[in-house]
């Protein structure tokens, strides 16, 4: 029997996954959670999950910092994001920390049971739409002649990117970072570089597509 835990905000849609999940008979809900806040109760009470299916924007504690928490200190519980964000930059940081697989808030249930299966029997799923995501950035890192790290976002980097899409001044988001005003803006540059925008807007709508942050 394969034991799944349900991490999701959106109560509605939680439920409904919870009751189509446990209607396959190899499958068994033993947890819902609001938030990754609420996952690490459940988990520190003892009662761990062999997959956890996970959203990604949530209050509290987001996917990212969930499946990196769960891929610390749990790292035999697999992970599948439930998400309706599938950007590139998305996907590799994820898989960074070991998540096994990304769906599509509107999936069907039989690509749901599939993917389950998958993950459990083989360790990974992806559909043909995420090999694709995946493809096109490693193509773009080859035929730009830049490794991959250079179009991937590092913790810094998101942090940074979550902080400028705040009203927070710059100065006030050196202080969150503990780092320099003229440090903040050698990231502002960076990034402006990197993502090819030209303003603190255009930060912040990259932050928002890619599901860095949620509207």
């Amino acid at each position: 029997m394969i034991q799944v835990c349900l991490v999701d905000d959106h109560v509605l849609l939680r439920d409904a996954l919870a009751e189509t999940i446990e209607s396959f008979d190899e499958c068994k809900v033993t947890g819902v959670a609001a938030h990754g806040k609420e996952l690490q109760q459940i988990v520190e009470r003892g009662v761990i999950p062999n997959l956890v299916l996970l959203d990604l924007n949530m209050p509290e504690m987001d996917g990212y910092d969930t499946a990196e928490w769960l891929f610390t200190h749990h790292p035999e519980v697999r992970v599948l994001i439930l998400t309706m964000y599938d950007s590139e930059v998305a996907l590799i940081r994820l898989l960074q920390y070991g998540v096994r697989g990304f769906l599509r808030k509107d999936i069907h249930p039989f690509e749901l049971r599939a993917a389950i299966s998958a993950v459990m029997k083989d360790g990974y799923y992806y559909s043909h739409r995420t090999t694709g995501k995946l493809a096109t950035l490693f193509q773009k890192s080859y035929q730009e002649n830049l490794p991959v790290e250079r179009v991937m976002l590092s913790d810094m980097d998101i942090q940074f990117l979550r902080l400028v899409s705040t009203d927070l001044t710059y100065k006030e988001i050196a202080g969150k970072l503990n780092i320099s005003v003229r440090s903040v803006d050698g990231y502002r540059d960076s990034l402006f570089d990197r993502l090819e925008v030209k303003s603190r807007v255009g930060l912040a709508i990259f932050a928002l597509k890619n599901g860095l942050i949620s509207a």
